[in-house]
């Protein structure tokens, strides 16, 4: 099963390697096949500060969780989107989250849910018929099935 994984997912497993989202992240390979925009990887350079001071770990730690976090994760070019894709994925989130943009995108093309914790985000695109969304505990009781 493919499965979109969003920065707050990511950062939450770097933040926290030890804990469900960690843990789903580090040993699902067998049961979910993780992809991501390959932007995420910059967005993960670009808080190294920011997850060091948070974490209080060395970025050097920081840089290791990651590691250990993204090693599943399959992330794949922007450029596979067709641009017809993208324009829909941003009108739908115009006036939640632009920044958002790219996960509609993935979850369009690829059929497959979006792993977020963005309440924001996941509640204003329900209202908008928009529902390819899945949680932390629906991951983790689908893997124990």
């Amino acid at each position: 099963m493919k499965i979109i994984v969003d920065a707050n997912i990511v950062f939450s497993g770097i933040l926290n390697a030890n804990g469900k989202i960690g843990d789903l992240l580090i040993n699902s390979k067998k049961h979910f096949d993780f992809i991501a925009p390959h932007f995420l990887r910059g967005e993960i350079y670009k808080h190294y500060p920011r997850l060091s001071k948070i974490s209080g770990m060395s970025i050097e730690h920081v840089r290791e969780a990651e590691f250990q976090i993204c090693k599943d994760i399959t992330f794949i070019s922007e450029e596979q989107i067709k641009a017809a894709t993208w324009v829909a994925a941003e009108k739908l989130v115009a006036d939640i989250d632009p920044k958002d943009t790219h996960y509609i995108a993935y979850s369009k093309h690829f059929r497959c849910k979006i792993w977020s914790g963005d309440k924001q985000l996941i509640k204003g695109l329900a209202k908008k018929g928009f529902i390819n969304f899945t949680s932390t505990d629906e991951l983790f009781l689908l893997r124990e099935q």
